[in-house]
């Protein structure tokens, strides 16, 4: 098993005035070579947006993009016929950028801040027609068991679908609560971000937005040393 432990001040940080971006890995200005990204995950970012602030029309092209509110009031427009849409926390929105496709982001809130996670996962097939979707997931349904959130598009499992062999759940833990992760295959990895609490995977400690990559293994297991709230990204490696 290796484990790649990330503590929260290791991310890159920007302070834009409305935007508040804490990164994961490599990501516009903030470069660190040693974190471009884990297996199929690229970009992992924790934004925090003013309100009425965003980001204007931009373009993205074979790239999957999944977006998962944590609090506040998420607004999407695209060039896909999709006027302004509104994603909540517990909703997830999917876009498969595929040949390309133009979208502007924006806090949908005059008066309350939006946290979200973007993530980006490199595509197992470029050129796609563009899509989106969005759904939303009962939190009641992750406690202290996995809830699917994104998977496979040709896979039967639940939830949202994108161009690759990858999956991503959530997990609240109870205090003193365990759980064992089953990894897909010996060829995939487990980015796991502790969104809040205090928990530990195998030996190792995490706390709020902590992070750990998990691979070379068939499982591992999460103990929770208080109530906590988990993201776990699946990709191949």
């Amino acid at each position: 098993m290796k484990l790649e432990k990330h503590p929260s001040s290791s991310r890159g940080f920007a302070n834009h005035g409305w935007l508040q971006a804490s990164h994961s890995f490599s990501f516009a200005n903030w470069y660190d070579p040693n974190k471009i990204q884990f297996g199929a995950l690229r970009v992992l970012n924790d934004d925090v947006i003013a309100p009425s602030m965003g980001f204007s029309t931009h373009p993205h092209q074979n790239m999957e993009i999944i977006t998962i509110p944590l609090s506040g009031l998420l607004k999407h427009k695209d060039n896909m016929a999709n006027d302004w849409l509104y994603v909540k926390p517990n909703e997830v929105q999917v876009m498969s950028a595929g040949t390309g496709v133009y979208h502007s982001e924006m806090n949908g809130s005059v008066k309350d801040r939006l946290n979200l996670f973007q993530i980006w996962i490199l595509p197992n097939k470029e050129g796609v027609t563009p899509r989106y979707n969005q759904q939303a997931f009962n939190p009641e349904e992750r406690k202290n068991k996995q809830q699917i959130l994104v998977s496979p598009i040709n896979s039967e499992l639940e939830g949202l679908k994108i161009h690759q062999d990858a999956q991503i759940s959530r997990l609240d833990l109870d205090a003193n609560q365990e759980f064992t992760y089953h990894v897909k295959s010996d060829n995939h990895g487990v980015y796991l971000m502790n969104i809040s609490g205090d928990i530990i995977v195998e030996e190792e400690t995490l706390t709020t937005r902590d992070a750990i990559g998990v691979s070379n293994t068939q499982e591992f297991k999460i103990q929770a040393h208080t109530n906590s709230e988990l993201l776990m990204i699946e990709v191949p490696m």
